[in-house]
């Protein structure tokens, strides 16, 4: 029914008089503030590496690591221009570090994850332990621990940042300090974290606590050769393929409390059925390649690509062969507060 003339000029005169005192009727916002579904702003985009490789070379040219703190150029959402997001609660990065370079220790509040592209050799340092750096390889900046990075050798290192900057900057509680060196003194030999902890072992004496897994490191041999050991000895589910997560071996929670972590085997010429779950998704592809259809959009991925699945988007994957995806996503958050969903369609 058509609202009389004189109506919807008394209530714009109304809304005219209460805006002065901060005040906003819920009635005409409604819809957009408890919506009937997920409308997420973020869209499907794809960043091909080969096509962005030269320019992140070019960067090395222009500045420093030592400069730049981080030398990386932000993935960003053509939805969420403006906002450094690839998801409306992630961040995505790739991060060049050259021969000879170090990436100044510092440590904030943010927590940052690693996924090897290329290079093999370079390091990071976490907390006074160092660990080497090779393709595949998912490593864990936790939350407010000292981190530098460097590379002692004669290739570029690229890798994968994934962090939780705009949930972070929504909840408003981000804190950032550099330290007073370079790098920071190692306290530990390289492994300590993944002999205590990454052996189906912890020390008697350790207390579980909340927050990132006290290993940092997930090297992708051994990921790699769980999931290839999985699909030869069970089917792959229809939806996910053969699919696990990377948990906290001192709680069996998500590896991170604000990011989880997956990787996904699909066997060759395997084609998925429609998915969609409530936490936007960030893939890598690691081996393979194939096509991801989202919606009505339809991406083409290779070794080495970068794409992203918005949030309650229905997607589904067909590969030429055998292929693997890294992903990463909010949904420990939104399993904490009760609020993820997923729905598996025919």
């Amino acid at each position: 029914m058509n609202m009389p003339i004189e109506n919807r000029a008394a209530r714009d005169a109304y809304y005219r008089r209460i805006a002065g005192r901060q005040l906003t009727p819920l009635w005409e916002a409604m819809s957009a503030l408890v919506p009937e579904r997920p409308r997420s702003p973020a869209v499907p985009h794809l960043w091909s590496y080969d096509a962005i490789r030269p320019w992140l070379m070019e960067s090395g040219d222009l500045i420093t690591a030592r400069e730049a703190v981080r030398r990386v150029l932000i993935l960003e959402n053509p939805g969420l221009a403006g906002t450094s997001a690839i998801t409306p609660a992630l961040y995505a990065g790739l991060q060049l570090i050259l021969p000879g370079e170090v990436a100044p220790s510092h440590r904030h509040t943010q927590t940052a994850l690693r996924l090897i592209v290329e290079g093999d050799g370079a390091y990071t340092a976490v907390d006074g332990e160092r660990v080497t750096m090779r393709p595949g390889d998912f490593i864990i900046t936790p939350s407010w621990t000292w981190h530098d990075h460097g590379n002692d050798t004669d290739q570029p290192v690229v890798w994968l940042d994934g962090l939780d900057i705009p949930l972070v900057r929504f909840l408003d509680c981000g804190f950032a300090e550099n330290y007073p060196h370079e790098t920071q003194p190692l306290i530990r030999a390289e492994g300590d974290a993944a002999a205590r902890y990454g052996a189906n072992m912890l020390p008697v004496d350790h207390v579980a606590a909340p927050g990132a897994a006290p290993i940092f490191s997930y090297p992708y041999a051994r990921s790699r050769e769980a999931l290839v050991r999985l699909a030869a000895d069970a089917p792959a589910d229809p939806w996910l393929g053969h699919k696990m997560q990377y948990v906290n071996p001192a709680t069996g929670g998500p590896a991170m409390p604000t990011m989880g972590t997956f990787l996904q085997l699909l066997p060759a010429a395997f084609a998925t059925r429609p998915y969609r779950s409530t936490d936007g998704a960030v893939f890598h592809c690691i081996e393979g390649g194939g096509e991801c259809r989202i919606g009505d959009v339809t991406l083409a991925f290779a070794p080495r690509d970068t794409f992203v699945v918005p949030g309650w988007a229905t997607h589904a994957f067909r590969v030429r062969e055998r292929t693997i995806l890294f992903s990463y996503s909010d949904r420990p958050v939104q399993r904490a507060l009760c609020l993820w969903r997923e729905e598996r369609l025919a």
